[in-house]
């Protein structure tokens, strides 16, 4: 079995974000075999414009170099006025441009069951994009308004149990289609 690289991307740019914390508890809940990368330049990529395809700012380089080199990916956002921060789908629509998430796999972990909008609207948004979306790796969490950080949810068993399977499900999902 080869080392899984997985990138992590927050919807949320709130310093202390539960979204964010639910990341970096995944990266320390990684299964053997599995690391876990945080992307953190989401809140400085420009707004979107297909003028720029031909002259990608370099922030857009990179974040294309992080999903390509990536084995597969976590996204864990919040939902704003029931739907998608704004600054994710602009991270998103950065990548329709490009060939590096085509057939990506990827799970959505969600710190707020009662945040199912922006969920359904990543799925949406995520198969549009002829992602692989991993069902069984993508769970919701009871974290709204716990203000838990990723030691807290690590030491908690009725978080970090779900959470660990979910990315164990991750990590048998893209060993399945064999990729490396």
């Amino acid at each position: 079995m080869s080392n899984l690289e997985l990138l992590a991307i927050s919807g949320s740019l709130r310093s202390g974000s539960t979204n964010t914390e639910l990341l970096r508890a995944a990266a320390q809940l990684a299964p053997d075999g599995v690391t876990i990368r945080l992307y953190d330049e989401l809140d400085k990529l420009p707004h979107f414009n297909p003028d720029l395809q031909d002259h990608l700012p370099d922030t857009v380089v990179r974040l294309r170099g992080y999903v390509e080199a990536a084995t597969g990916l976590l996204i864990s956002s919040p939902e704003y006025a029931r739907g998608v921060p704004g600054s994710l789908k602009n991270a998103l629509d950065w990548l329709v441009g490009g060939s590096e998430f085509v057939e990506k796999p990827v799970a959505l972990l969600n710190a707020s069951p009662r945040a199912t909008h922006a969920q359904d609207a990543l799925r949406v948004t995520l198969q549009t994009m002829s992602g692989y979306f991993v069902e069984a790796a993508s769970i919701a969490l009871p974290l709204l308004g716990t203000k838990l950080d990723a030691a807290a949810i690590v030491a908690n068993p009725e978080l970090a149990s779900p959470l660990r399977a979910a990315l164990v499900a991750l990590q048998q999902a893209i060993n399945a289609r064999g990729q490396p």
